[in-house]
């Protein structure tokens, strides 16, 4: 899939199959993250990487918004050993789109920091930046249809040449 492809027809999709990830796109998934630009060459992210049921209902467990997590084949979390948010949204960004590439659906979670920092035992000093699902469409729960899912509004409505 070429990259403009992918970027516009990646959706947050939070239904998967229960099929794990073959170690292969998993590893284009991390390294997608780990090679994402980053503030003065900083390198703030780490990644924790939950594939046991237990340590995904456990997550999922945190928030009734995020019970899906259980679901997912894969749960990442992205850490910083500095905070550097922004840093964060790109390599979440490269990285669900690296899954995507290899027909890999993923979503991002809201979690409370301080619960997920007590249950994967992440030190007091390192951030907790992002928390994302990653598994196979289940094509009876993912949604609607991309051409009902995916009203925009038009481009001209957002775009404002030189001033607003």
């Amino acid at each position: 899939m070429d990259l403009y492809r992918g970027t516009i027809s990646k959706r947050d999709r939070r239904a998967f199959l229960p099929q794990p990830i073959p170690e292969e796109s998993l590893r284009r998934i991390l390294q997608a993250g780990r090679m994402t630009p980053s503030s003065k060459n900083a390198e703030p992210n780490r990644f924790i990487v939950v594939r046991s049921p237990e340590g995904k209902q456990a997550l999922a467990d945190l928030s009734p918004m995020a019970r899906w997590l259980a679901d997912a084949a894969v749960v990442i979390v992205i850490a910083q050993v500095n905070e550097h948010p922004f840093d964060a949204g790109r390599c979440a960004q490269n990285m669900m789109l690296a899954a995507w590439n290899d027909g890999i659906g993923s979503c991002p979670a809201h979690l409370p920091e301080e619960r997920v920092r007590e249950l994967l035992g992440i030190p007091p000093e390192v951030f907790i930046n992002r928390v994302i699902g990653f598994g196979y469409l289940d094509p009876e729960r993912s949604g609607p249809p991309p051409a009902v899912a995916r009203k925009r509004k038009p481009l001209e409505e957002l775009v404002h040449e030189e001033r607003w």
